[in-house]
């Protein structure tokens, strides 16, 4: 499986920071919630399940942070939506 670092409001895959081979990306709203605006697989790693493991990871640090997450991607709120253990970080708020 990739190996996912925490860069700055991303974790990502690769490198670089600035140029990832996947990356999800986030911004915080207030002090309890992470909008998860953008997900990104480059073509080489592309079926191999490397978003779903960002998205993982996305979760994994909602949950250290005790904060809940917007999904406003739509591959980030199709996985929340798909998997009902992510619903304890799912806020209500859209």
């Amino acid at each position: 499986m990739a190996n996912i670092k925490k860069g700055e409001n991303k974790f990502f895959v690769g490198d670089k920071e600035e140029d990832p081979l996947a990356e999800i990306t986030f911004e915080s709203e207030g002090s309890t919630k992470l909008v998860v605006d953008h997900t990104y697989v480059s073509e080489e790693l592309r079926g191999e399940g490397v978003a779903q493991a960002l998205v993982e990871r996305m979760v994994s640090f909602a949950r250290e942070e005790k904060k809940e997450i917007i999904p406003q991607c739509s591959y980030t709120k199709k996985q929340m939506d798909k998997h009902p253990e992510y619903q304890d970080v799912l806020s209500t708020q859209e």
